[in-house]
């Protein structure tokens, strides 16, 4: 149906223009966020007791018992605080899908998906970086600053992280994708919006 003269173009809604890519986006959020909601939980309980023999008195072993936690860690706690925000993120932005169709969104509202989405790909990108130079650094250690690895006696709580930033880093691409296409949503939905030159 062609425009009138100065008519502006009808706009149907968030998740109306596209159903397949709107389901898309909505399937890869729902995976991102359990990616960083798992992340987060698997980090948040990631400690581990061990005790150790420092010396020997005669015949009596002397003992000290260490804990690995992950807040001991600032790189760690930062994982945390990240990858909790971007689940929030993606949670809220789940409803805001699944709401989309009652809601009468402007370009503005896109912008703000498409940036807070960029912000969360940053926010993700830190924490997971942080954290594997951390997590390298307890299964290597450094002998030039003369640190010591800890992964050979902390061995679960380091095989946990592993797991964490596994889970971060799928949720980081995924992120990245989200944001593409929120991007790519925002010039279609400016586009559509454009009124026709007479």
């Amino acid at each position: 149906m062609a425009l009138q003269s100065g008519e502006k173009p009808m706009f149907t809604g968030y998740i109306s223009s596209k159903p397949n890519s709107s389901w898309t986006l909505l399937g890869l959020r729902l995976v991102a966020f359990l990616a960083t909601a798992a992340a987060t939980l698997v980090m948040l309980l990631n400690k581990q007791t061990k005790t150790f023999v420092v010396a020997t008195i005669g015949t009596t072993p002397v003992n000290v018992t260490l804990t690995a936690k992950f807040h001991h860690t600032p790189a760690f706690v930062f994982f945390v605080i990240a990858n909790g925000v971007a689940s929030i993120h993606n949670l809220v932005m789940i409803m805001v899908d699944l709401l989309g169709s009652k809601l009468d969104y402007k370009d503005l509202r896109f912008a703000m998906i498409a940036i807070l989405d960029m912000v969360n790909v940053a926010l993700v990108s830190g924490g997971a970086t942080a954290a594997a130079f951390m997590a390298e650094l307890g299964k290597n250690g450094n002998s030039h600053a003369r640190w010591d690895k800890i992964c050979d006696k902390f061995g679960k709580f380091c095989d946990q992280g592993g797991g964490a930033l596994i889970a971060s880093f799928i949720a980081l691409a995924l992120m990245l994708l989200i944001s593409v296409m929120s991007i790519i949503k925002l010039l279609n939905s400016h586009k559509s919006h454009s009124v026709l030159p007479n």
